[in-house]
């Protein structure tokens, strides 16, 4: 083994937390948005219409991001408005099912 180099993908540790959560959040409201639209529609009808709303989100989020899914550094404005709707799909999806 040679030596270790830098990282040329990488802007450092925090730009790669926040690209972490952004993946992490990005997979989690996909999922909610699919169990809402399940819930919803009381059905797999439902589910994939909330699989369809998770790509038309991805697509917006790659096209306000520079066409990129997930870029070198991803805005924090970004993951609160993010976690943000994670939390409101949750709490929506906890209203419906109970």
């Amino acid at each position: 083994m040679g030596l270790v180099t830098d990282n040329s993908v990488s802007a450092g540790p925090g730009s790669d937390v926040r690209a972490l959560l952004a993946a992490a959040l990005l997979t989690y409201s996909a999922g909610v948005l699919m169990l809402v639209g399940y819930l919803l529609l009381s059905g797999v009808f439902g589910a994939i219409l909330g699989l369809v709303g998770a790509g038309f989100g991805v697509v917006w989020w790659r096209n306000v991001h520079g066409e990129r899914v997930i870029p070198r550094n991803v805005p924090a404005r970004s993951l609160i408005i993010l976690a943000g709707v994670g939390a409101v799909l949750t709490v929506l999806a906890l209203v419906m099912a109970a």
